[in-house]
């Protein structure tokens, strides 16, 4: 397992929660005895073009988080390239991305990382067949949106109630899929008990991650990688992303 970083990361960039001051470091803090890290590299204008449109990447140019928004891009490809190459991955980056639909964003994102991932190895023609998992507190609209047209590529978001009935709507909707090339996750932690949702515990994000993890090593070749979405709760955020590492490792 290899975490994809950078320490422009920890830039805040604006004023909205995912830019909070400190909210990259304690999930570093967390990680950084534990995994090996390497170095996100920007993406360029032709990545973004896979899925947004000009004149949303032009919109974006304008803000200050453009530059560290292309490194998240980035992060993420270099995610996906290293699961596609059999290494699972875990892309530790920010601003994040599931709200963010071709021609428009909102919700803290400003380019749809996961989506320009997937979408980078489709067009290369490495992987055909794509899952997308989101187990964010919010429904990845953007992405949802990128994929509604695609066939090939399913967008699964984990369903609102209690964390029994999570946990077990995900372990059901599994067991119904079929094999795929890639699995990518949105891996957003605001249903955290002390975050924003407050319905799941510490030890529920393991479980996520061995789920995940044991789907992809059936059903996938074992080609697996998530990126950081939501999650503010600086007090349990590292906790709770180690604790789904460590399962989806």
């Amino acid at each position: 397992m290899k975490i994809v970083y950078h320490e422009r990361f920890k830039e805040v960039y604006s004023g909205d929660p995912a830019s909070k001051p400190g909210r990259i470091e304690c999930i570093y803090d967390e990680l950084k005895e534990k995994f090996e890290f390497v170095e996100a590299e920007a993406a360029t204008e032709e990545d973004l073009q896979l899925v947004h449109t000009q004149n949303h990447i032009e919109n974006v140019k304008r803000l200050k988080a453009y530059k560290v928004a292309l490194l998240a891009v980035g992060g993420a490809i270099k995610a996906a390239r290293l699961a596609f190459e059999g290494e699972p991955a875990f892309g530790l980056i920010r601003p994040p991305g599931h709200h963010a639909s071709p021609n428009h964003a909102w919700g803290f994102c400003y380019f749809n990382n996961l989506a320009i991932s997937v979408e980078k190895l489709r067009r290369e023609g490495k992987v055909k067949k794509v899952l997308i998992v989101d187990f964010d507190l919010h429904f990845g609209d953007g992405t949802a949106n990128t994929f509604k047209n695609v066939l090939d590529v399913t967008y699964y978001h984990l369903p609102s109630g209690n964390r029994e009935y999570q946990l077990e709507s995900l372990s059901s909707f599994l067991s119904t899929q079929k094999n795929y090339d890639l699995l990518a996750i949105s891996a957003g932690f605001d249903r955290h008990l002390e975050d924003w949702g407050g319905i799941l515990l510490t030890e529920d994000y393991r479980q996520i991650g061995k789920l995940l993890k044991n789907f992809a090593e059936d059903k996938c070749e074992g080609r697996r990688y998530a990126v950081l979405e939501g999650g503010y709760n600086l007090e349990v955020l590292g906790k709770n992303v180690k604790a789904f590492i460590e399962g989806f490792r």
